[in-house]
């Protein structure tokens, strides 16, 4: 051999490298859609869950929250905190803001009523069913 790559042989490398990345490509597309859970969550979503989405979204609560994993990291995930907390801490945590403690990051106060407050909730409730393969890794977020 002369050390040398003909056209030939690149050609070969190519469309050999080519074939084999896109059956690698086919092989973990596969394996990635057998692992989705058989579950839909959308069936749970209710009026009020989309109404405390559309409230979650003009608030910017991504701005400073977490939601499975997407948003800021300057404020506690919250993908879960329907389990972790409950509805009445979540109102009342929500009601109390800001709570004045100098030190102490604080979450502005959206007065919000109580029926915004319960559509909230319904929609941090249908995001705490969402099958997020343990996400958050901790309970806290």
């Amino acid at each position: 051999m002369s050390g040398m790559l003909t056209k030939a042989m690149a050609r070969n490398v190519f469309y050999g490298g080519s074939v084999f990345f896109f059956l690698l490509f086919l092989g973990l597309t596969f394996d990635t859609v057998q692992g989705l859970p058989e579950t839909d969550n959308r069936h749970n979503l209710t009026e009020a869950a989309a109404r405390g989405k559309h409230i979650w979204e003009t608030r910017n609560c991504l701005g400073c929250h977490t939601l499975l994993g997407e948003g800021a990291y300057y404020a506690p995930e919250l993908g879960n905190v329907y389990e972790r907390r409950g509805p009445d801490f979540i109102k009342a945590w929500m009601q109390a803001m800001p709570t004045n403690s100098p030190g102490r990051r604080q979450m502005p106060q959206f007065h919000l009523t109580e029926e915004e407050l319960d559509d909230l909730v319904e929609f941090l409730k249908y995001t705490n069913g969402i099958n997020t393969q343990d996400w958050p890794p901790n309970i806290e977020g």
